[in-house]
Formats: structure tokens, C-alpha cells, sequence
């Protein structure tokens, strides 16, 4: 037998227990007959699969089903307590880690702030040193490591973990998942925080019901992730919906990515913040005056929300914006769900009413007829969209089978 042959049937046997714990792990407590008739695989394939993931704690057996009238089945569910990971959100200023399990728990939680450090090695050596404190801190919370995840605003090759591009910090063409696989001995998984974060939503979160969803996200930057299928949207070149570098301004300020008046330059919180005290600096009257140097989005949603009109007309121009952006991704993909997230939806009582207007203004009615446009469910938790990778790469089988093999 040839070395192609044999890859060829390790390959096989990756994709059918893939197979078989997505099965468990999304329908669980199920039979092994009941596997066996979803995955269409042998009944035998599946009970030797089974054990495998059996003696490898993966899965465990509950109490027996009731009887139809033969012999009672045995239920299967997925173990999700027994393994842990380190999940991780490289912001453009601040480190967030959590020690997680299968359940997106997160047991443990650690910040860091990334002041004064832009070359690679200042960013990469204060995350290895903080993920090296967070694992070392936590012995008896942790039964077995297997693996990290890091997720991080820009572009990103899902497939090598090489950061091909990240906002502010000097990150470009780094392979970051091979350099954290050598030097902690763990799988590594690294993604786009945005798309990331759209996976989570899909599998714990506020899109669970729907196979097509887009989320779109707005803090420092503006993105955008887009489930198709149930499966992450990214195309050929493994980067999309990068929608905060769409123009909607052709005089507007310039971006960070070369061009002028994207998206976030006018919908991202130090957009909005800038916007409200250019307003207060010429006088316009607000119960935001006195906060005018230190002012924060917060504080502007909560002023929208008690009637502010300066802070209330901000709000809806930026809902409008948004809505212009949304509007053209509904007649592009036509998803069953629009998720936002970010501290500006706060405000939601302004800002989504002025989504909706504009989606219903300029996207096809039969697209827009009973779209749900949603708050996230995850807001302000960083660390899940590293949980969502930990879990698509146990689901497609990479994970799982490094798992067996440790």
C-alpha cells in the first residue's frame, strides 16, 4: 500500500468521526442506531468510532432510552467539561484571555493592556507570557489542555494561521498559530475576530436557528461576518466582508486603510465620540456639554436614550449609515437574520428603527419581509469567538483526531 493510499484512508477515518461527534455533539443524547441512520455510515463503523471516542473521553454514555419494544438503547452525548483551552482576542490596544471548556464557559478570565508595544516581538511576547500566567495560574481548573485559539481584528489565513494584516500593531504575514504551536506544544487556531465571533453566534448564540445570518460588529472598526449554510462565508481569498472600507463618503475623512469616507470613519465608536464634540464645539446645546473632553460612546447612548436630541440625531445618522451598508449585504446574500453588536446598540431604540428604515427603503421586499435585525447575543465577550474556532475544529474532524492521538 502506497503513502497516498494510506493518507487517503486516515483522511476517511478523520472525516467519519468528525462525522459521528457532530452528530452526538449537536443531537446528543442519541442512539448508535440513530448515527448510524443520519451518517448513513455501518452500524459497525459506528460502534468502532464510538469506542474510540469512548476510551478517549470524548463522549460518554447516559441512561438507557425507553423501549420501543427490543433491546433499549444506549444515548450518546459529548463530554464537554473534561478538556479545556486557552481562547484569546488580540485587540488593536488591549489582550483578553479566558480558560474555557467544550461548554464555552469561560472559567477564567485575564486582560492585558498592550501600552507602548507595536514591533512583533513585543505583541508576541506578551502573549505568550500571558497565556504561559493564565495556564499556570490555574492548575486545578484544568483537567486536560488541548489547544488555543486567537482571534484578532484583520486579515487572516484560517487555514496556515498567518496574520496577513492587523490595524495599529505591526502584525504582517506572521505565521502566529506555528509560532504558538511550538512553543506551548498545542494545536493553534487563528481567525478573524468578526467572522469569528458570527461562528459563535451561530453555534451558542442568537443566530443557533438559522443557517444563513450576517453579524455585523462596531467598536473601534466596523465588520462583518456572514454564515452561509452554516458555515463561515470566505471565498477563494479567505477574507470577506470587510464592509468598514465600503465608501459612503467620497469627501470623508480619510481611513486608516488609505482611502476616504469607509464606513468606520463615520459608524465606529471614536467616529461617533469625534462627531459629538465637533456638534458641542459649536455651541449646539446637549446635557453631554460638561462630559465634552472625556466623552464616551456609553454616555452618548445613555443620553440618546433619555431624549438628548443632539446625542438622539448622532445616533440615527449612524443607524442610517449602517442601514445604507446593510441594505446592499440583504440584497447581496439574502440571510434570515441581521445580528449587531457592539456598545452602540445600547441605543437600539434609535439606532435599529433607522436600520430598518433604510433596509426596507433600499433592499428587495421579499428579502427584507419579517427580516429579524437583532441585537448579538455575545456582546462584550471576547473570548467566544476563539471558543467558536476550538469548536468548528473539533466539529470538522482536525481537532478531534489530534485529540485521539495526544
Amino acid at each position: 500500500m502506497t503513502d497516498g493510499q494510506i493518507a487517503n484512508i486516515d483522511l476517511v477515518k478523520q472525516v467519519n468521526a468528525a462525522a459521528v461527534y457532530r452528530i452526538i455533539d449537536l443531537q446528543g443524547p442519541i442512539s448508535r442506531v440513530k448515527v448510524a441512520e443520519i451518517s448513513q455510515l455501518a452500524p459497525a463503523s459506528v460502534t468502532k468510532i464510538t469506542r474510540q471516542l469512548l476510551e478517549h473521553d470524548l463522549i460518554r454514555e447516559e441512561a438507557l432510552q425507553e423501549s420501543t419494544g427490543g433491546r433499549r438503547a444506549i444515548s450518546l452525548m459529548t463530554v464537554r467539561d473534561r478538556f479545556q483551552f486557552v481562547s484569546c482576542r488580540l485587540g488593536r490596544r488591549t489582550l483578553y484571555l479566558a480558560l474555557c471548556d467544550l461548554a464555552g464557559r469561560e472559567l477564567v478570565q485575564m486582560r492585558r493592556e498592550l501600552v507602548g508595544q507595536s514591533t512583533i516581538d513585543e505583541v508576541l511576547a506578551t502573549l505568550i507570557a500571558t497565556i504561559d500566567e493564565l495556564i499556570s495560574n490555574n492548575p486545578r481548573k484544568i483537567r486536560k489542555l488541548i489547544g488555543l485559539a486567537v482571534t484578532l481584528p484583520g486579515l487572516v489565513n484560517p487555514e496556515s494561521g498567518e496574520v496577513l494584516y492587523m490595524p495599529t500593531l505591526t502584525l504582517n504575514k506572521v505565521p502566529l498559530a506555528q509560532l504558538l504551536e511550538t512553543h506551548f506544544a498545542l494545536p493553534c487556531y487563528v481567525g478573524n475576530d468578526t467572522r469569528s465571533l458570527a461562528l459563535a453566534e451561530h453555534f451558542f448564540g442568537a443566530s443557533q436557528d438559522t443557517q444563513d445570518a450576517i453579524l455585523i460588529t462596531i467598536h473601534n472598526g466596523v465588520g462583518s461576518g456572514i454564515i452561509s449554510k452554516g458555515r463561515v462565508l470566505l471565498g477563494q481569498n479567505r477574507n470577506v466582508g470587510e464592509i468598514g472600507h465600503i465608501q459612503v463618503e467620497r469627501f470623508g475623512r480619510r481611513c486608516h486603510c488609505g482611502n476616504f469616507g469607509c464606513l468606520e470613519t463615520i459608524v465606529s465608536n471614536a467616529a461617533i465620540v469625534e462627531r459629538s464634540q465637533e456638534l458641542l464645539a459649536r455651541g449646539h446645546a446637549s446635557s453631554l456639554s460638561s462630559a465634552s473632553a472625556s466623552l464616551t460612546i456609553e454616555q452618548i447612548c445613555r443620553a440618546a436614550n433619555a431624549g438628548d436630541a443632539l446625542a438622539g440625531q448622532i445616533i440615527q445618522e449612524t443607524g442610517e449609515y449602517l442601514g445604507r451598508t446593510i441594505a446592499i449585504m440583504v440584497n447581496l446574500f439574502n440571510p434570515e437574520k441581521i445580528l449587531l453588536a457592539g456598545e452602540v446598540v445600547e441605543a437600539d431604540k434609535i439606532l435599529f428603527p433607522a436600520i430598518r428604515r433604510c433596509v426596507e427603503q433600499q433592499s428587495l421586499p421579499s428579502f427584507h419581509q419579517n427580516l429579524p435585525i437583532e441585537r448579538a447575543y455575545f456582546q462584550g465577550q471576547h473570548t467566544m469567538g476563539g471558543v467558536a474556532l476550538i469548536k468548528r475544529a473539533l466539529l470538522e474532524g482536525d481537532l478531534l483526531q489530534r485529540i485521539m492521538e495526544m
